[in-house]
């Protein structure tokens, strides 16, 4: 990276949302290719199908398998289930990680620059000071302890500690609430099987979709819906982060290209030009 606060957080920005897009296109890749095996499988003759999958690992370092028969329709039944949920639920769980990690990234190379925004209060073990080869490396492990904690607490939480650290706060981006509701959501599939809880309720606020014991939906039009979001939040804080740390890769980005028009009178005639 560069040495230039500015164009480094615009990269960290700029790289996240490529992975975002690459995240809807391998989503919209992979439906695909469950709906071309679903038509596949229906055009099938017979009406039973063998399937062959790992179920163990040999000390040999091979797969342990096993074969089962499907009828099609009950084969039919995993596939949809695998493209219109299992698949959503998975692409979400990708896209709040991609979130966290950009968020993560800024605060650091912030840190990085203005350790003092650690603060005095900040405690590192003994072990951990001697360890270090450098001031530098203090500084990176009191960072890595820091965005440690700050990784178990709820997006508002979070959102309250980089507003201290950075001066920008999140909660004033409308899309960085209803993510709010997407990370919930995430945990939810994650920690309880997609069964709703107070915690989901009370950390998905205004946005909750369901009341705590219902199933929570996760649908392909769900995760568009947080894939959109997801975008928005990264557009919102290249902005927010270009305001305070001035990136010329963000201006380049922005500034409209200059059109030169061909203009067909301003061209000397073949007959006119000169010998």
């Amino acid at each position: 990276m560069s040495n230039n606060l500015g164009n480094n957080l615009n990269q960290i920005v700029f790289s996240a949302r490529a992975v975002m897009f690459d995240q809807g296109e391998l989503a919209q890749l992979t439906y695909g290719a469950f709906d071309i095996a679903a038509r596949s499988m229906q055009e099938m003759e017979q009406d039973e199908v063998e399937v062959t999958f790992p179920v163990g690992y040999n000390p040999d370092r091979t797969p342990m398998s096993s074969t089962r028969k499907y009828r099609k329709d009950q084969l039919l039944s995993k596939y949809q289930f695998l493209a219109y949920h299992q698949l959503s639920v998975n692409a979400i769980v990708q896209l709040v990680t991609i979130v966290e990690t950009m968020l993560g990234d800024v605060l650091r190379a912030v840190i990085a620059r203005y350790p003092q925004k650690l603060g005095g209060k900040r405690t590192l073990s003994i072990q951990a000071v001697l360890e270090s080869t450098s001031l530098e490396e203090v500084h990176m492990r009191a960072t890595d302890t820091l965005l440690n904690e700050l990784s178990y607490k709820s997006p508002s939480e979070f959102a309250e500690v980089f507003d201290q650290l950075l001066s920008i706060n999140l909660l004033k981006c409308p899309a960085f609430h209803r993510y709010m509701e997407v990370k919930a959501t995430r945990d939810i599939f994650i920690h309880n099987r997609g069964v709703a809880n107070d915690v989901y309720v009370r950390k998905a606020g205004t946005h909750a979709r369901v009341k705590s014991g219902m199933g929570l939906p996760a649908d392909v039009q769900y995760f568009l819906e947080s894939y959109e979001y997801c975008l928005q939040i990264a557009d919102w804080l290249e902005d927010e982060l270009h305001s305070h740390w001035h990136s010329s890769e963000y201006e380049d980005r922005k500034a409209p290209q200059l059109e030169f028009p061909l203009n067909p009178t301003s061209i000397p005639n073949q007959e006119d030009a000169p010998a």
